[in-house]
């Protein structure tokens, strides 16, 4: 990635986090943090780790690309790399508005001059299927926790009836299209969406080819190797009951005795509340009503929750700076710029030799 963008990332992303930054009392943030003590950096320190099962599982979708016939390129890919470049997607993400408009075109870029831009972008979108994938199985596996450890009313069976069927739905509707491919799909619905379809239209006929290709290629994972695909999604499943750690340590400071199992189902709600609020920058306010709603509904007090709340909320801060740190001192874009320098310097001194003839 040229130096340009990579600077344009960074202000983007920096300019989003200081208006949600504004967004903050800081007074009650330093309350919090000081009941929260030790086990405040708990929390920070669990989302390094979080962040290598996200990295393993995008590190095995980009292998798992590589045509057995042709020198292996993805080995130039080291994983330490790959996580700088998950956490800063990730920090994008966070910090941007539809979520997935800051931190995908970035792990694309960065990506291509690696891989190529055909393979960099379908190990992208099969990674967010992925990720996206494991959620809907993540929220499908708590429901049967949730009627084996709640008292389950008339009102909650119903709701939990309809969460079955929706995520069993989306669960279909990915399995059809990693078998068939999703990037002509999708794009071919959004042609037929207002506002939208001027610009779909001519870009699916322009890159029709290229979008057969990375479809192509998205298939090929769970078509050829199932075994990596599978694997692949239980990493991306085990971070999200992971996950419900950061949770448990919080609680562990308002009531020792906090039940693991209420954790996860209070993350489970709280992703699913969250998610479909996902226009919002940092999921603003969708959080913290997840929040508020899962934990007073398993009968704890709301002020857990709005303590919980708080935390999660710095610490996504946190490692929203974090991310868009390593954008800005990434040195790989500041050697692609020096090796493109090298590379056009022959050119630059023939065509000043042919001006000075």
């Amino acid at each position: 990635m040229s130096k340009k963008y990579q600077n344009g990332f960074f202000i983007f992303g920096l300019a989003l986090l200081a208006v949600m930054v504004t967004q903050l009392d800081f007074r009650e943030v330093w309350k919090g943090l000081t009941h929260a003590g030790y086990w405040f950096f708990a929390v920070v320190a669990l989302w390094a780790v979080l962040y290598i099962f996200n990295t393993a599982s995008w590190w095995l979708i980009i292998h798992s690309q590589e045509p057995a016939d042709t020198p292996s390129k993805s080995s130039r890919i080291s994983f330490g790399w790959l996580y700088k470049i998950t956490v800063s997607g990730f920090a994008l993400n966070y910090a941007t508005p539809g979520g997935l408009m800051g931190g995908e075109p970035y792990r694309i870029m960065m990506l291509s001059p690696k891989i190529g831009t055909e393979r960099a972008s379908s190990s992208v979108i099969l990674y967010v299927m992925t990720h996206i994938f494991s959620h809907f199985w993540f929220w499908l596996s708590s429901i049967p926790l949730y009627i084996l450890t709640q008292h389950v009313s008339t009102f909650m069976a119903i709701m939990l009836s309809v969460a079955t069927a929706v995520c069993l739905l989306a669960i279909w509707f990915f399995m059809v299209g990693y078998r068939k491919g999703l990037a002509v799909r999708t794009l071919s619905l959004l042609r037929h969406i207002p506002f939208v379809k001027r610009w779909a239209r001519p870009f699916v006929e322009k890159h029709r080819e290229k979008l057969d290709t990375i479809d192509r290629q998205i298939a090929a994972l769970h078509n050829q190797n199932p075994r990596t695909f599978w694997v692949a999604v239980a990493l991306e499943w085990t971070c999200r009951v992971c996950s419900a750690l950061e949770v448990f340590f919080v609680l562990m400071v308002l009531m020792p005795s906090v039940n693991y199992f209420d954790c996860i189902l209070i993350i489970s709600f709280t992703t699913l509340f969250a998610n479909m609020l996902f226009f919002m920058p940092l999921q603003l306010g969708g959080r913290e009503g997840g929040f508020l709603m899962s934990i007073t509904g398993l009968g704890l007090t709301t002020s857990a929750a709005v303590f919980v709340a708080l935390i999660v909320r710095v610490r996504e801060l946190i490692w929203t700076g974090i991310g868009l740190l390593l954008i800005k001192f990434d040195r790989t874009a500041n050697k692609t710029d020096s090796r493109l320098q090298e590379t056009n310097a022959p050119e630059k001194l023939t065509d000043q030799a042919g001006k000075k003839q």
